[in-house]
């Protein structure tokens, strides 16, 4: 009589996929010098208390996989009135970011690096953020590993319930058949209205990126979707 097999072990939902990075000698130093200011450590069941963070009641918007950071950086910059939280899990960009505060002595920034996911689950309370962010996630692009894209019906309806009434999402990607993904499941869930019929046009605040630029310039295009919590 054989043994049954086991089944296979539950994958959680994760936000990234961890790939190997090269760190520069000023992310290096901006990671020992900032980081223990700046990077706020991942502790499961400790919520965030964001006021005795920034020392102050403003909006919060939480950033899900910002890379390299400078788009981060730049809207930080530009909207000193609100708070900022990103959340990443490659070194060589936290140690980017935070070398882009310290140059530019952002004081409403703070880093998670962590997964997404976890950092949802555990450390942000529900109905407490005014935004989230979430600018071109990985796309997976072969169809057997669309299955990873972080924008799936679980992770929206964990999203929805950290937004307070009138806070927002806003992904964007150019990728257009994962836009066409995002735009299903945000629209399916009931809990999110869509701010524009389909895809928005993109807000004054998400700066192009040089990657974007360089697409646009070779006719590809960019969607960006932003849905309101109602």
């Amino acid at each position: 009589m054989q043994d049954t097999p086991a089944p296979p072990p539950h994958r959680p939902l994760r936000s990234f996929v961890l790939r190997a990075g090269r760190m520069g000698t000023g992310q290096q130093r901006a990671l020992e010098e900032l980081g223990p200011r700046f990077v706020l450590p991942y502790q499961p069941g400790a919520v965030i208390d964001w006021p005795g963070t920034f020392g102050r009641q403003a909006p919060r918007v939480l950033e899900i996989g910002f890379g390299m950071g400078d788009a981060t950086a730049q809207i930080a910059a530009a909207l000193p009135g609100t708070d900022f939280i990103g959340v990443e899990v490659h070194v060589p960009g936290v140690g980017a970011l935070l070398r882009q505060i310290g140059e530019r002595g952002l004081t409403n920034l703070r880093i998670v690096q962590h997964d997404a996911v976890e950092v949802l689950q555990q450390m942000v309370a529900p109905a407490s953020l005014d935004g989230v962010h979430i600018f071109f996630p990985d796309p997976w692009h072969k169809k057997r590993h669309n299955k990873r894209r972080l924008v799936q019906a679980g992770f929206v309806q964990l999203l929805a319930t950290r937004l307070a009434a009138g806070g927002y999402v806003h992904c964007a990607t150019d990728w257009q058949p994962y836009a066409e993904q995002m735009l299903a499941v945000l629209q399916a869930d009931p809990a999110l209205a869509n701010t524009a019929s389909d895809y928005a046009p993109r807000p004054a605040y998400r700066p192009l990126t040089k990657f974007e630029n360089r697409g646009l310039k070779l006719g590809h295009g960019v969607w960006d979707l932003v849905f309101q919590r109602r």
